[in-house]
Parts: C-alpha cells; structure tokens; sequence
C-alpha cells in the first residue's frame, strides 16, 4: 500500500485497527499531515474532519460514549492541542477512552522561535492515563521496536482498569509528504488477557450479613451507561425491605422500585423523616452526582453513618466525607453478588416502603405543580422530556436542562447523557452530534441552554450534521441558572454580569449552515412546533423554545418552596 514514508505514523496505523479502534476525528493541519495520509488509507477506519479541535474532541468522546468504543483524533502541532483539554478533561473524569494524537515537531526546534511549536509531550498530563513521546527518527539501535512498544502500551492503557484517555505524540521532521510502499499489519500488537474479577464467596456473604436488617441501606447511583446487569442487581436489592435505591436521570437505570426524581423526593422531607431516613450505609456506584440537594443531606450526616463507592476508580472519591470502603469492581459486578449475599438475611424492614411512599407522594405534587404552572422553562422542557419518541437518545447541556430533567420522569427515554465528568458547559452539542455519527437506530436529541450552545456554534459547521440530529435551544436570555441559584440570584450585578444574554440569531445560523428552523412562544405553539421538529427528515433539526427568564426562575425557586 502507498503510504507516508514517516515510519511512526505507519506504526500507529497499524496498532490502531489491531487495537479495535474504528472512529478518527481528523483535524487538518501541515504537521500532521504524514498521520492523516497513514490513517485515511486506512479502509478500516472512518476518518471524519472537523477543522475546530474543541468540537473535534467533544465530537470524538461523543463517539467513543454511544459506541463504547475507543476513538482516535488527531491534530497539527501547536496550540491546536491544547483546544482538546476541555474534552479530554471531562473523558478522564467520565472514564472515556479518547486517543489523543498530536503532531510535533523535532524536539531540537522547541523554543527556537519556529512556527507552530511549545512543549506538547506533557500538555495534557493531568487528564490522560499515559502519554508517550515518539521520536521524529526511529533508525536507532531498537527505535522501530521502541516506537511499537511505547504506543502499544499506550493503547492498552485506555481500555484497562479505569478507561480513560491516552495521548501519543509524534514528532514528524520535513519533507511531510514523501510517499512510499508499507506493508500493513507490520507492526505486532500487544493484547492482554483480564480475568473478571469478583469477590470472593465468603466476603460476599460477610457484606451481606452486614447490610442485613435493621440496617438501613440507600443506594444512589450517580451516571452511567445503559447497563441491564446493573440495572437487574438493583432491582433485585430494591426488593428487600431494608434498601432504597435512588438513581438520577444520567445513571440510564429504570424501574418501579427506584426513586428516580431525587430532588422532588428529597426537598419533601420533614425534618422528622430527614432524621428517620438517614441511612445507617449509603453506597455508591456510577460518576459524580448532580443532586446537590442528596450531597448536602447526606454530608450533614452523624459520623457513624458509613459510605462505601463502587467502581474502578483513580483516586479516593470521598464526597460525601462518611468513606469507610472502597469497592474496586465494576457496578454490576458488585451489585449482582450483594443482592445474591443479602437474600439469606431477608428480614421485616419498613424502610424501603416509606421511600417508596415518600417517592409516589412527591411524583404526584411535582406534576400538580407543573400542571398549574405559567409558560416557563419548567412547563417547556417537561413537554418536549415526556414527548420524546422511545428509540431517542437525549444529551443535555450543563446549566439548568440537566437539572430540570432531574425532577421529571425519563423512564421512557433511551439514554440520556451529559457532560458531567467535569460540567463544563462548553462542548454539548459537539458531543451529542459525535453520539449522533454512531447511533444509527434513532435520533439523538440535544436539550441545550443558549449561553451553552453559543459555546459550540462550530458543530453547526460539521459535515457529520445529518436528520438524526435533533436540537433543541432553550431561549430564557442566556444565564438562566444564575437567576436561581443562590450564589449569584441575589446580585444586584445579576443581569449585567452574570445573566447577561446573548446575541444568538439561531434562524440565521439554521439558514446558513442548512439546518431545518422551528421556534415557540407558548404552549400551543410548542405542542405544534415540536411534533413538526421531531418527525423523521434528511437534514438537522432546531427547535428554539423562547421563555421568560424572570418567571422560569420563579417558578423554578417555587418548585423547591
């Protein structure tokens, strides 16, 4: 095959099929220039361009997310790395597995006032699992079996314990487009063998007696992907009368027995119930968790309450400061063997009941509230959340689309995702547009706030764009959440600088980027509007959705009253 003559960027073709990689977001440049003719000549990778590196990242972790896969991008030398930070920050805390890959150039012209260059090799450093550093001449002693082992290892890493991402930078000396014939598949690949893991029987057995009751066990399961082994264990502790489980709208578990709106719940308590519900063991599985109202309940806690975290994890995750256990199996794993230890210890409990009824009471007031409420941000996103067809897939933006989807049923929707490994703002809709790209068996619909998708117009501009993608901009004058939250609510800077809107003309963008516009003022007009927007069509859909941010925020502090 005719290929670049640059031997490392033919190398780490080869390690990327091996490795199972199949998705590359390639962003152009003149440095990169020898990786992006080894790997587009590849037929077993489908390379994708995106010129903007932000929304490339964001792009490439909404791939890897839907496909569970690992995924490839690549950029030029320079700055151009450092725009991956905000996306491959936020795969480190998610446990995604991006392949970083950078082009640079010879190490001898780092500082020495040529274009394009800084120190790249550690750029990244405290937010991928491990980098490596290729040589632009591997003709040494061992070069060519240095540069396979270094970028094996690499690989590897991404998918090993805790997944997350891995940068590989390749420095690439001049001439960068010299051609010459490679054998593919060249390059030998390193795989590993991993035993499950699983705890033995008999401290299986122990926890459980542990738990049994009159021990009060809250599970709360923070996001995570669809997982049925998952979601069938905790059905099945849910089930004793002794646990309660609570799962926030990312953590894609469903079931009758679950109380699924954490906050409607909990803001319901008296203080009486507070003190009777406390859990004597809290445990947690999936990411970080987006009710404040559960981490502020359950940190006020006695010290004797005890806290144990399941999962793989980098580092001590303490949040509720009650750790007494680290559990260092995946969930299902853990979840499946506890409910099996905890079945011989099945004793009468009532504390599973009251949740339940506590649950179903606060259900039933949280949708009378909305019944009765004005034209908002509330009454808008709960009609486009329960009117969302069953097949869809739903990315929300950080801000308040998450957290109004907290306190609304999601049990009908296929996934739900958001970028919550470290909540930034930036970079929804090029993550949900990457999920898009993969997802195949229905639409994928972002809920976006319009501060969040100001962040990230340059996904408009992608040819990934197609009718699977599904948008949806809640217009409320940009800031929405900092006419609520406590911080900032109370400013009398508020409007001019925190809730300070922005100047989005969303049919203007639609138009030229070729991207079919819908909008709504009202109820009404939403119920028309919407059923337009979500039907089956060839091209991108937006829907901008115009509410009034002084009462959305009202009603939104009166939900909590």
């Amino acid at each position: 095959m005719l290929s670049t003559d640059k031997l490392s960027c033919n190398i780490l073709a080869d390690l990327l099929v091996a490795h199972g990689v199949r998705d590359v977001v390639l962003s152009p440049g003149s440095r990169n220039a020898p990786v992006i003719i080894a790997l587009s000549r590849r037929s077993e990778l489908r390379c994708a361009t995106v010129v903007d590196e932000r929304s490339a990242g964001f792009i490439a972790l909404g791939m890897s997310l839907q496909s569970g896969r690992p995924v490839a991008m690549v950029c030029t030398s320079g700055t151009a790395l450092l725009n991956y930070a905000p996306a491959v920050a936020e795969a480190f805390y998610r446990r995604i597995p991006l392949i970083v890959i950078s082009a640079d150039r010879p190490e001898e012209w780092i500082d020495q006032d040529d274009s394009q260059t800084l120190w790249q090799q550690d750029a990244l450093a405290p937010y991928v699992k491990r980098g490596c550093d290729i040589s632009a001449r591997l003709d040494f002693t061992n070069g060519e079996w240095w540069s396979r082992r270094a970028i094996n290892d690499a690989l590897l890493e991404a998918e090993s314990g805790r997944k997350g991402p891995v940068h590989i930078n390749l420095r690439l000396d001049a001439p960068l487009n010299r051609e010459c014939e490679y054998e593919c598949g060249s390059a030998t690949p390193i795989h590993t063998v991993t035993p499950s893991p699983e705890l033995p029987v008999a401290e299986a057995r122990r926890l459980g007696q542990m738990l049994a009751s009159p021990c009060k066990v809250l599970v709360v399961a923070g996001f995570h992907e669809p997982d049925e082994r998952l979601n069938r264990a905790l059905v099945k502790l849910a089930s004793l009368p002794n646990v309660a489980v609570m799962t926030e709208t990312l953590a894609n578990l469903h079931s009758p027995l679950f109380i699924s709106r954490i906050d409607a719940t909990l803001v319901r308590l008296s203080e009486r119930q507070r003190e009777s519900l406390a859990p004597d063991v809290v445990i947690t599985v999936g990411g970080a968790l987006v009710s404040r109202h559960v981490k502020e309940w359950l940190r006020s806690r006695p010290a004797s309450m005890q806290h144990w975290h399941v999962g793989v994890s980098h580092t001590t995750i303490d949040c509720f400061k009650h750790l007494t256990l680290k559990i260092e199996l995946p969930g299902a794993t853990f979840m499946r063997q506890l409910a099996s230890a905890m079945q011989p210890y099945k004793a009468p409990s009532g504390y599973a009941a009251e949740w339940a009824e506590l649950s179903l009471h606060a259900a039933e007031i949280a949708e009378a509230y909305m019944d009765s409420a004005p034209w908002s941000d509330m009454t808008a996103i709960r009609h486009i959340i329960s009117h969302i067809p069953r097949g869809c897939n739903l990315h929300l933006s950080n801000g308040t689309p998450v957290r109004y989807a907290q306190l609304m049923d999601c049990s009908h929707i296929h996934r739900s995702d958001c970028n919550r490994g470290v909540s930034g703002i930036d970079g929804s809709t090029s993550t949900a547009l990457g999920a898009s790209a993969v997802y195949d068996s229905g639409c994928t619909m972002l809920l976006s706030g319009d501060m969040s998708f100001q962040y990230d117009i340059a996904a408009l501009s992608s040819t990934l764009m197609s009718g699977r993608m599904k948008m949806v901009v809640i217009c409320n004058g940009g800031g929405g959440i900092f006419r609520f939250i406590g911080s900032t609510s109370g400013l009398p800077e508020l409007e001019e600088r925190f809730a300070v809107g922005v100047r989005l003309p969303l049919r203007d963008l639609c138009h030229g980027y070729g991207v079919d516009y819908y909008e709504a003022s009202s109820v009404d007009e939403l119920k028309r509007e919407f059923a337009r927007f979500i039907r089956p069509c060839a091209r991108p859909s937006l829907l901008a959705v115009h509410t009034p941010p002084e009462i959305s925020a009202n009603v939104l502090k009166g939900f909590f009253r």
